[in-house]
């Protein structure tokens, strides 16, 4: 298969180019697509094909379900079941933006999309490319991250290629992605409303709205079906192995320069005041931004860490952003990326 890459604007999308995709969607096939968070790989929600397509060219299994992308609520006809009120609430304060929503489902709803589980987890897009294909394509799209399973979430349409050149249709080319880091999912389906995954929007935003919301960012075994994306231990992985140290940032720094004595082939995925360090030691690194400023931090983690799995090194040490709101998704992200290697200092 070869895999086009259409080029068009983040703001203002050619019609054509996007009836182009819309084309390809509508005839079963896969592509992937531009969001605010991250690059999707969009398939016709009512195709079973096309489902099936999907988890074929990701590698990705059976028991971890999709997201259903909407563009207006007209499309949720079919996908869900009766909504909570909360579901009222939260769409109206954060659609379209970076939050899903796990609600019951529509018993027509393909099973494959839930992992057999009696909930979906939907959102809405703000990305005009992703509105504009969801449109155009005049159904709702299924679309997890457009990646090779486990591997780190792709931010840009190279990221896509680089995984996927000739096991999809096409890929939206919209240039990088804002946010980063993949949506907030909320499980709706509980009292209190349960946060399953942190992400683009923050649990602080929501418990505004909400009020009482728990944090449940739990692991789930590889063989059990999850109740949402992203819930494994091993996800959003390079091929080298991640450590994670905990400390003081000068212990952390002093940490990994003598590791890097010992062990040439290491990388750090480091911060703005690890930076001297690094050069001084000559170790090979990448850099998230300011430690205190978790969302610029999303907005680069997984452009870097896969900048410093093309070096080829064996290890990956880094250490987490400090702070509230998308820091504490950008947190979990490197606990996943690590499959929960942390060293305390």
């Amino acid at each position: 298969m070869n895999s086009v890459r259409i080029v068009v604007s983040a703001t203002n999308p050619d019609p054509d180019a996007i009836a182009q995709a819309a084309a390809m969607i509508q005839r079963g096939g896969v592509v992937a697509m531009p969001t605010e968070t991250v690059y999707g790989l969009a398939g016709d929600a009512r195709n079973r094909h096309a489902v099936q397509a999907i988890f074929v060219a990701k590698g990705r299994p059976a028991t971890d379900p999709l997201i259903v992308h909407v563009a207006d609520y007209a499309q949720l006809v079919g996908v869900v079941g009766q909504l909570p009120a909360s579901f009222a609430l939260l769409s109206e304060a954060f659609w379209p933006g970076p939050l899903t929503m796990l609600v019951p489902k529509h018993p027509t709803l393909d099973p494959a999309i839930t992992a057999g589980r009696d909930s979906v987890a939907v959102r809405m897009p703000h990305h005009a490319v992703a509105l504009a294909l969801i449109r155009a394509s005049g159904c709702p799209l299924v679309a997890p991250s457009a990646n090779l399973f486990s591997r780190p979430s792709p931010t840009n349409a190279d990221h896509v290629l680089n995984d996927l050149a000739g096991r999809i249709d096409a890929v939206l080319d919209a240039g990088s992605t804002t946010i980063g880091v993949e949506s907030t999912i909320i499980d709706l389906t509980c009292t209190p409303p349960r946060i399953l995954r942190q992400g683009g929007v923050p649990a602080e935003q929501l418990a505004t709205v909400l009020g009482d919301v728990i944090v449940h960012t739990i692991v789930v075994a590889d063989a059990d079906a999850a109740p949402a994306p992203g819930m494994l231990l091993k996800h959003y992985s390079p091929r080298a192995p991640v450590t994670i140290f905990r400390g003081t940032t000068p212990s952390i720094q002093t940490h990994i320069v003598t590791l890097a004595h010992q062990q040439t082939s290491l990388a750090w995925l480091c911060y703005d005041d690890d930076i001297a360090m690094a050069t001084q030691a000559a170790i090979p690194y990448a850099c998230l931004g300011a430690r205190a400023d978790g969302a610029a931090v999303a907005t680069r983690l997984f452009a870097a860490i896969r900048e410093l799995d093309a070096l080829a090194v064996t290890q990956i040490v880094t250490s987490e952003p400090h702070g509230a709101g998308v820091a504490a998704a950008v947190r979990d992200r490197l606990f996943r990326a690590a499959e929960g290697r942390i060293v305390d200092l």
